[in-house]
């Protein structure tokens, strides 16, 4: 592991601490169960879409403000589910790169499944 990959994952659990003693200090975790966090998500993303909603002009920090809360409940749903959000992401990366080849999907919005030879 580098040292940029010590100081992510020093990071990533300092961040994971934080919110648990958040929720913990409001006795909060009782209402945390994977369906109401999903249910969350969901609700934050409709939050965060509706600052784009009539075109480009948007306010940055609304728009920060939601994201934040999207990515709370994902840090959430992740613990709760005994996952590490960075692991599960860098696993998906890899998987997408398979998917999606840098030769064949430069530049291109195509499926992976489209993708030509």
């Amino acid at each position: 592991m580098s040292t940029d990959d010590d100081e992510a994952a020093t990071a990533q659990g300092a961040l994971v601490e934080t919110l648990r003693a958040f929720v913990t200090e409001r006795d909060w975790a009782q209402f945390h169960s994977p369906e109401n966090l999903a249910k969350s998500i969901s609700i934050e993303a409709g939050e965060l879409l509706e600052q784009f909603q009539w075109g480009g002009g948007f306010d940055p920090d609304r728009v920060q403000e939601e994201l934040a809360d999207v990515l709370t409940y994902c840090h959430l749903l992740a613990d709760r589910l005994g996952l590490d959000a960075s692991r599960i992401v860098l696993e998906k990366l890899a998987t997408t790169r398979q998917k999606y080849p840098v030769d064949k999907a430069r530049g291109r919005s195509t499926k992976y499944d489209q993708l030509e030879d």
